[in-house]
């Protein structure tokens, strides 16, 4: 059965990237741009950090490592998270889901593989080589140690990410236009550039807890840095782990009740 959706999803993913590179101009024009976007958005934290050493607690080379892991699940969420699944909402509205519910695999996994962007992979590398750039300024390397878990997080933030993607697209089976869910859903996830504890002084640390607990956005990019900094506690790690298996099953439970609200253009 793993063999399977392996070889399936390796098919679909051959298929995204000779799809792009059809257009080999249009798919270096893109990474270009992908690039082009990523340095734009160091900006404000050259501005913020202009004039401090620090801000709460975090030296610039610090919140570089941040802003790298957000760089890096930027590219994974726009390259292989978004373009599959905002692809269900124009399936669910046009009523064409029945071409993915009567083929003979799993249908979250089917809508969620249909399309990649590989160009997105600029961003990828582009938040390796701000990671680098970081302990560079920092004057040493992640220990073996922070590395490994940084990996850990590395999925443990990938499936955040995605689990967050499948509920909001989830509420398409609820509501015909869910674009301003996603838009809004976009614009909350560029919060994660940011170490969670600068938002200590907004409203008396509310939306500190409302980023580590309800959108979990420090756990996908605070968590990991701190871990390459070797300084996240072990409490810390296993709640990243359990708070995102705990997502991933909410999900896949709200999914499954979802398809049973879809309405066919046969219907």
């Amino acid at each position: 059965m793993v063999r399977r959706y392996l070889r399936l999803f390796g098919v679909q993913l051959k298929a995204s990237t000779l799809q792009a590179l059809q257009y080999r101009v249009d798919f270096f024009t893109e990474g270009f741009t992908s690039l082009c976007w990523t340095f734009t958005a160091l900006a404000p934290l050259f501005v913020v950090y202009g004039g401090r050493p620090e801000v709460e607690g975090w030296s610039f080379g610090q919140a570089l490592l941040v802003v790298g892991w957000f760089t890096l699940l930027q590219g994974i969420l726009e390259g292989a998270i978004n373009p599959s699944l905002t692809g269900v909402v124009e399936h669910i509205r046009k009523g064409t889901l029945d071409f993915v519910l009567l083929k003979p695999a799993d249908a979250q996994f089917l809508v969620s593989t249909q399309r990649f962007l590989p160009w997105r992979a600029f961003n990828v590398l582009t938040g390796v080589g701000l990671f680098v750039y970081a302990f560079s300024l920092l004057g040493h390397g992640p220990s073996p140690l922070g590395l490994l878990t940084s990996l850990v997080l590395l999925g443990t933030s990938t499936l955040l990410l995605y689990s967050l993607w499948i509920l909001t697209v989830s509420a398409a089976f609820f509501v015909v236009r869910v674009d301003n869910l996603t838009y809004l859903f976009s614009s909350i996830f560029d919060f994660a550039r940011w170490p969670s504890s600068v938002f200590k002084g907004v409203a008396r640390g509310a939306l500190t807890l409302v980023f580590t607990y309800v959108i979990p956005l420090a756990l996908m990019t605070t968590f990991p840095a701190e871990a390459m900094l070797g300084r996240l506690p072990l409490t810390s790690l296993v709640g990243a782990v359990v708070g995102s298996l705990v997502f991933s099953w909410v999900a896949r439970r709200v999914w499954i009740r979802s398809i049973g609200h879809y309405t066919s253009a046969s219907s």
